[in-house]
């Protein structure tokens, strides 16, 4: 039986799409910052790309700004932050590319079972507050970057709408203004990128292959009035807020991934993908009436299913998925290949069983049968760790 891969919130096969983009720019000499006719062509491939990055998640072409990667994009986020009060604050549900910079300390804005937390939105509320009074300033002045992303990457909790900007964030209604940096890469390329009332988080940042593009290529989503700083000087690529030669071929097939993602998001296929997760956790649950099924009452990416089985490592699970031909997750996959316990679930305060966690996500070429195959797979090693454990 050839294997299945459900893993893909880790990194998503590359589209046909991106590899025929990737292979005409292999065939480009030229440097995009050089004037001649080859140079010329160079450039055009990454503002083509830079317009359907743009397209993917409504911006305009002159907001994006291309990165070697999202963790790139998010260090260059934090570096303005400066202009946002001079403090940075990253909800400790946030992914470690921006968690590692957190100065604050601020507990979860969500709880065990996905949904909001009062604690969790009073202390922000009270964490900003404390931040206008302590000395004077423009009232329309962000005192903090906080960092929200547009859905958790281990769970797939998303909050009802896109993060945005404070004053006009309904999640606290009166909060000292502060000023937003939005993770969605998980959510570009699967379901729309839209704002509420058409107002915007301070900062993006998404990752090509996260959607079907190549790894090593991200993008940082500028909606402030100034360029950002650049954090690598030389070159002045970028319009100065980047430098480094261009990955013209890395960013080329970013383009073309992000015009099929965006296609496939507005041709609804999705949906299927949704369905077949939950076709996929009620065979789960047949199975088992001890495991938790994290956010599943909220609102989720339509492919991630994160879920624990007290008593059953998470790493186990996915060391023996991995052997019966099923490519799973336990957390990140971002952490240096550790398998340990999820700092996300345990900021949700589930204890345990944050140890306990695996993360199964699907994607557009999963089928009802790879689902169902696993759910049999699952289910059998299930019996053999509760035979042992009796």
């Amino acid at each position: 039986m050839s294997r299945v891969y459900l893993d893909h919130n880790a990194t998503t096969p590359l589209r046909v799409e991106a590899r025929v983009a990737m292979l005409a720019a292999m065939d480009v000499v030229g440097n995009p910052s050089s004037v001649h006719a080859e140079g010329r062509a160079a450039k055009m491939m990454v503002e083509r790309a830079r317009a359907q990055v743009a397209a993917l998640v409504g911006c305009l072409v002159t907001q994006v700004v291309f990165t070697g990667s999202a963790t790139e994009a998010a260090a260059l986020a934090v570096a303005q932050k400066d202009r946002h009060g001079g403090v940075f604050a990253a909800l400790p549900t946030e992914h470690d590319c921006l968690q590692v910079w957190d100065e604050c300390g601020l507990p979860s804005i969500y709880g065990k079972d996905g949904a909001f937390a009062p604690e969790g939105l009073s202390a922000l509320s009270n964490f900003v507050a404390s931040l206008s009074d302590r000395e004077p300033r423009d009232d329309r002045a962000a005192v903090a970057l906080v960092a929200m992303s547009a859905a958790n990457s281990e769970t797939g909790v998303m909050p009802s709408t896109i993060p945005t900007n404070s004053r006009i964030d309904a999640l606290i209604p009166g909060a000292a203004p502060y000023s937003v940096v939005c993770d969605i890469t998980q959510v570009a390329g699967k379901m729309p990128v839209t704002y509420e009332d058409d107002k915007r988080p301070a900062y993006m940042i998404l990752s090509a292959h996260k959607l079907g593009g190549p790894k090593g290529v991200g993008a940082l989503i500028n909606f402030t009035r100034d360029d950002p700083e650049a954090m690598l000087r030389g070159g002045g690529q970028e319009m100065g807020r980047r430098s480094g030669t261009e990955n013209v071929i890395g960013i080329a097939g970013f383009g073309a991934a992000a015009e099929a993602a965006q296609a496939d998001v507005e041709a609804g296929k999705w949906d299927r993908v949704d369905k077949l997760r939950n076709i996929l956790e009620s065979a789960l649950e047949a199975s088992s009436n001890t495991t938790i099924f994290i956010g599943k009452d909220g609102r989720r990416l339509p492919n991630t299913s994160c879920f624990a089985t007290p008593g059953w490592k998470g790493e186990t699970q996915v060391m023996q998925m991995d052997l019966a031909g099923f490519a799973i997750s336990a957390g990140s996959a971002c952490s240096s290949g550790k398998v340990k316990a999820s700092r996300v679930l345990t900021a949700m305060g589930l204890g345990d069983v944050a140890g306990e966690a695996v993360r199964v996500s699907l994607g557009l070429e999963t089928t009802e049968e790879d689902v169902m195959r696993f759910a049999e797979a699952w289910a059998q090693k299930l019996k053999k760790h509760e035979a042992r454990a009796a």
